[in-house]
């Protein structure tokens, strides 16, 4: 009985506090959804095929155009057309993998904060977006080099500084439409048909309704994002540009944006 009084009388143990694990540092998640980007066999395919359309590219220059038309910007031109279809597909891979490949129930288990992690698929898909551009211009000058070399003409740098500014951030914007869309619908094989409509079917709509309709001809600057980001490859954008530039990209891109990662914040993950 004295052991008993002697046990309950005991005052109880004291238990350290639990405390919350810190949070994964956004660096982490740069650096996972870098290596998400190559790990799969889409993703990797795609990495490569841009380095190789830009060397297509070139070469094509190299062989079927006039020596009057090797110029730098000639073969800027050439390798700008599959990156502007390489590039989104890229962006719309990065988010919809997770979604095709059901591992986002993990990703978001793991990461709780569903914004955290698209924001690093964003700022992942803009650098090597941006580093893609730079490795497939880099590919163009060493053409420009070249191709004056075999046909015994001059190298013609006819690309300033700022239209190749001008350049990258077309190719930026482009790359955030395919992010978009990717957000949007979440599905890859959707994303990439939706990306083809906006950007193959939509202008020629719009060039159509054009052609009969005035009151779409004074507006198609400042509803049509197509169109407004065209200016961009000129090289040069008066204020009135930059002004339906924003304006458009509010209306295809900035809003659809929200909407969609209003719908990833709010939707189950199976």
């Amino acid at each position: 009985m004295t052991t008993a009084a002697t046990t309950l009388d005991r005052p109880p143990a004291q238990v350290a506090p639990r405390t919350a694990p810190a949070p994964i540092p956004f660096t982490r998640l740069l650096q996972v959804e870098l290596v998400k980007m190559f790990n799969t066999r889409a993703g990797l395919w795609l990495m490569v095929s841009i380095a190789a359309t830009a060397l297509i590219a070139t070469a094509s220059v190299i062989l079927f155009a006039p020596d009057s038309a090797l110029t730098y910007d000639s073969f800027g031109a050439a390798i700008g057309v599959p990156m502007t279809l390489l590039l989104p597909v890229m962006a719309i891979l990065s988010v919809t993998s997770e979604y095709s490949q059901r591992s986002g129930l993990t990703t978001f288990t793991l990461v709780p904060h569903r914004g955290r992690v698209i924001r690093a698929k964003a700022v992942v898909s803009m650098a090597l977006g941006a580093v893609s551009i730079g490795v497939a211009l880099a590919i163009g000058a060493l053409g420009n080099i070249v191709g004056s070399a075999i046909a015994g003409v001059d190298t013609v740098w006819d690309i300033s500084g700022q239209q190749i500014g001008y350049l990258v951030f077309a190719n930026v914007l482009n790359l955030l439409i395919g992010f978009m869309l990717g957000v949007l619908i979440r599905n890859s094989p959707g994303a990439i048909v939706g990306f083809v409509v906006y950007s193959f079917v939509l202008p020629g709509l719009s060039v159509l309704l054009g052609s009969f309709q005035q009151w779409w001809v004074d507006l198609r600057p400042w509803l049509d994002f197509n169109w407004a980001q065209g200016e961009l490859y000129d090289g040069h954008l008066s204020s009135t540009e930059w002004a339906q530039l924003g304006t458009s990209g509010l209306i295809w891109m900035v809003v659809p944006l929200i909407v969609g990662l209003v719908m990833v914040m709010r939707s189950e993950v199976k």
